[in-house]
């Protein structure tokens, strides 16, 4: 269902700025020229290193794994 939304909203060029011609890079916000000067970008500064923020995404990955394999073992 989604899908066929998203062709619909793509062959009526539904959202389509026809000022900015990026073809279909003109459906993301990135490609608006000065789209960095919309944002806040001082917010976005982590706190913490950045060594912790990989860690914590791989120990993620590796709990949703073994929930996985959990889950499919009960099965």
């Amino acid at each position: 269902m989604v899908l066929l939304v998203a062709i619909y909203i793509m062959a009526h060029q539904i959202g389509l700025n026809p000022d900015l011609d990026f073809g279909a890079g003109a459906y993301y916000y990135a490609d608006i020229p000065e789209y960095e000067n919309t944002l806040d970008w001082d917010v976005y500064t982590p706190s913490l290193p950045y060594v912790f923020y990989v860690v914590v995404f791989l120990a993620w990955g590796a709990l949703m794994y073994l929930l996985w394999k959990l889950i499919d073992r009960n099965r």
